[in-house]
Order: structure tokens, then C-alpha cells, then sequence
């Protein structure tokens, strides 16, 4: 037997199939992975575009106010992958049939891949102004490659590899930060960084700010359940995730807005998304931060494009390696376009006007329709309750093409004065309701089965 082989069944026994698994992680396990996985370069980024368009402790109160908002969305959708074993894609089979499901796994796919580009792009930028101000040379293309690769090759050990290596990363950059916000206030007090002048020109509102957080939130529940499914039990899912996901976000993007506020404070010129600007005013440790951030989140997205293939169609059992391989190869490809960093804040438009509806959709249908119960029939590929229409849900796929409409609406021609993602949400989830009330489960609640059946468990 070859190599290859092998490895392609040892990755097959740790339940990479396209069935669902039964999780084995506790709170704390599940809390660190998502405290590393958003420990990341673009959520640190992120929050250098609030100052000094809002005021400093203002920004602060709505980057936590917009996580707390977010992190209910992401917890609902991680606590549906804990019930049933399955990854995000493979759940919306619920709510939008078993072939309806293929459009929000095609969208995943996109949005995960341009993820995938835009956080490599970055890590290999900051990697090349580290070694180009030290030795000269200068290849940022390269070095994004290589960083793609590294990701690659973590990826490939699937889950299983993911659960041991992203506690270990979260530790090195908590501390990685913990010196960027001794250097900053050591140097300056905090009322110096309330102080900042605020510059109205940017186009800023508490509001804006608001929902470009809440939007960050949005763009990883496309991971929740993947990642939420390794819990052992819903406590651990639910606050695992709800806390490692909050202190995250709240510390990477207060740790930007820190940042450049630290570099307006020196007099340098402050520049939005710009991570080289950042490693100039905080030296080596923070460069080595945003590499460390981009090989703990960007293996989750590498694998949610992987699990979001394999699991798409139940009748086919895609083969984890070759899958990995093939969404491997397009992801370092993709690293070479660096064009794709002046498009970061239409690139999150996009991943609101794709799945704000779709989460919205999917949380009516599991907690309100189906009464938090998916039976084993999400499994067929023909056939079953989730058959709907020739395996599609006319209903579902209808309220996520209004609510794409809606997004587009109130960010391009009429800009709502509070975003677009709540209201996007809102409309997507009443519409749902409306539509579907009347084909919601009826009679006695029946308690929740993990579709792992027992004696597929036993047998393991």
C-alpha cells in the first residue's frame, strides 16, 4: 500500500467522510480553537478602519456591542452541528432541500476561498516587508504562496490536526498581544487615545461600525457547525464557541484600533488595512502575530471549503484527500492575485448579501419549524422530509434571493443609515417564518437524535 493511501484512510477513519461525527471536545478545547481562529490578521485589520473615523472609547463600546450581536447568529448555527454531526453546508439540506442546498455550498466555497486569498496575501505582505527591510530582498507574491502552502498541509490533517494545533497557536499570540498593548499604553495613557480628533470625512457612524462587526461575525458562521460539530455536547458547543469567538474578536479588533491609534499618536500616517504600517510602529513580534493568525484561521478555511465539498451531495462520497488536494491547489494559485486586498470591504458586502439570509433561513427552520430536531432522512440523497420539490425548498431559495436583494439595496442604492446586515436578517427571517408556518412540525416535541447512529458508534 503507497503512501498516499494510507494517508487518505487514516484521514477516512478520523471521520472526514461525508457523514455526520460525534464530537469528543470539551468546553475548553472547542473555546480555544475559536480564540486562535479569530485571532487573525483580518479581524485585527478590521478594526484600524474605526479611528479615527469614530471616537476611540466609542469604537471600542460598538466593536463589543456588534461581537455580542454576532456571536448569537454563530453560536445558534455552531449549536446545530453539535446536535446533528454535521458540518454548515450539510445542515442548510434542512431548510433548503437536499439539491437546493448545492447554492448556499457553491456561495460557501466562493466566499471561503477569497478568504483563504486575501488572509495569505497578508501574511505573505507582512513576511516580505519583514525580510525585505532586513535583507532587501522583496517577493511579496512568493511569500503569500509559501504561507498558502503551510496552511495546505495543516488542513490535510483535517480536523483531528486543527483541534491540536490551534490551542498552541492561541497561547503564542495572546501573548504576542499582550506586548502590542503594553507597548501602546505604556507609551500612551488611555485618555491620549480617547483624545484622538475624529475625522467625519471618513464616513463613519457608530451604526456603520456596528455592522461592519456584526458582519464579521456573519463571515465565520459559514465554519460554526463545522467546527462546533467536534463538541462533545451542546454546553460545550454553545459556550466554547460563544466565548472563544467574543474574546477574540473583541481583542483583535480593539488590538487595530489600538494599533493605529498608536501610529497616529507618533505622527506617522495612519493607514487602513495596511499590516506593514502596523509591524513598522510595533517591530518583529507583531509581524510574527499576524503569520501565527493566518496559519490558525486559514486552515479553517481551507477546510471548510474541504468538508463543504465532501458533504455536498450525500449520494457521493467524495474522498477527503483528493478534495484537499484539488481545493488546496486553487487556494495557492489564488494567493498570486494581491490585487484582491482593495476590494476587502466589497468582498464582506458580498459575504452578507450571500448568507445573512442564508443563516437567518436556517435558524427558523431548526429551532422554529422543525423544533430543533433534524431527523436522519437529512442523509438521503433521494426522497425523504427534506425532499421538498424534486429536492429543492422553492420557499427557502426565494427568501434568500429577496434578502440578497435587500442587501444590495440598502448598501448601494439607498445606504441605510444602520447597514444592511440586521435589517437583511430580519426581513429574511420573518419572510421565512411567514412563508413556512404553516408547514412547521406539529404534535409532541420530540427530543433531539445525534445522527450518529448507535451502531455506527459501537462499531468504532
Amino acid at each position: 500500500m503507497n503512501l498516499y493511501r494510507k494517508f487518505e484512510q487514516k484521514l477516512e477513519a478520523g471521520a472526514e467522510s461525508s457523514g455526520p461525527i460525534r464530537g469528543q471536545l470539551g468546553t475548553g478545547r472547542i473555546g480555544m480553537i475559536w480564540l486562535a481562529a479569530n485571532l487573525v490578521v483580518t479581524t485585527l485589520l478590521t478594526g484600524t478602519f474605526f479611528v479615527p473615523g469614530l471616537n476611540f472609547s466609542l469604537a471600542l463600546v460598538m466593536i463589543v456591542a456588534g461581537t455580542l450581536i454576532g456571536a448569537v447568529i454563530l453560536v445558534l448555527i455552531g449549536n446545530i452541528g453539535t446536535r446533528t454531526g454535521l458540518p454548515t453546508m450539510a445542515i442548510t439540506r434542512g431548510a433548503f432541500g437536499t439539491r437546493g442546498s448545492l447554492l448556499p455550498v457553491a456561495a460557501n466555497v466562493i466566499v471561503l476561498m477569497g478568504w483563504s486569498w486575501v488572509q495569505a496575501m497578508l501574511a505573505g505582505v507582512t513576511v516580505n516587508y519583514l525580510i525585505a527591510s532586513t535583507t532587501g530582498f522583496s517577493n511579496p507574491v512568493l511569500f503569500s504562496v509559501l504561507c498558502q502552502v503551510f496552511v495546505v498541509i495543516l488542513a490535510l490533517f483535517g480536523h483531528e490536526g486543527i483541534s491540536r494545533v490551534e490551542p498552541w497557536l492561541a497561547v503564542l499570540i495572546l501573548a504576542i498581544m499582550a506586548y502590542v498593548f503594553a507597548m501602546a499604553f505604556g507609551k500612551y495613557n488611555p485618555a491620549e487615545f480617547a483624545a484622538i480628533p475624529v475625522d467625519t470625512s471618513l464616513g463613519y457612524t457608530p451604526f456603520i461600525v456596528l455592522d461592519i462587526v456584526i458582519a464579521t461575525a456573519i463571515s465565520w458562521t459559514v465554519l460554526s457547525a463545522d467546527i462546533n460539530r467536534m463538541a462533545r455536547n451542546t454546553r460545550a458547543s454553545i459556550v466554547g464557541s460563544g466565548i472563544g469567538y467574543t474574546l477574540s474578536t473583541v481583542l483583535a479588533m480593539i488590538l487595530g484600533a489600538t494599533a493605529i491609534g498608536y501610529v497616529i499618536l507618533s505622527g506617522d500616517q495612519a493607514t487602513e488595512f495596511d499590516p506593514t504600517i502596523l509591524v513598522e510602529a510595533f517591530g518583529a513580534p507583531l509581524a510574527i502575530a499576524i503569520f501565527l493568525s493566518v496559519m490558525a484561521t486559514n486552515t479553517m478555511a481551507v477546510y471548510g471549503m474541504i468538508t463543504s465539498v465532501v458533504n455536498s451531495r450525500p449520494e457521493r462520497k467524495l474522498p477527503f484527500l483528493a478534495t484537499a488536494l484539488v481545493v488546496g491547489t486553487v487556494s495557492i494559485l489564488g494567493a498570486t492575485w494581491l490585487a484582491l486586498l482593495d476590494q476587502f470591504t466589497d468582498f464582506l458586502t458580498l459575504i452578507g448579501a450571500f448568507f445573512v439570509p442564508v443563516f437567518a433561513i436556517m435558524i427558523v427552520d431548526y429551532y422554529l419549524l422543525k423544533r430543533s430536531r433534524y431527523t436522519r432522512d437529512i442523509l438521503r440523497h433521494t426522497g425523504g422530509a427534506y425532499w421538498y420539490r424534486n429536492g429543492v425548498n422553492p420557499i427557502a431559495v426565494a427568501v434568500w434571493v429577496a434578502g440578497a436583494v435587500v442587501a444590495y439595496l440598502l448598501t448601494y442604492l439607498f445606504p441605510s443609515p444602520i447597514g444592511a446586515t440586521l435589517p437583511c436578517f430580519f426581513v429574511s427571517f420573518l419572510l421565512y417564518l411567514g412563508l413556512s408556518w404553516k408547514q412547521r412540525d406539529r404534535g409532541q416535541v420530540v427530543a433531539h437524535e445525534h445522527l450518529v447512529s448507535e451502531e455506527s458508534q459501537n462499531a468504532s
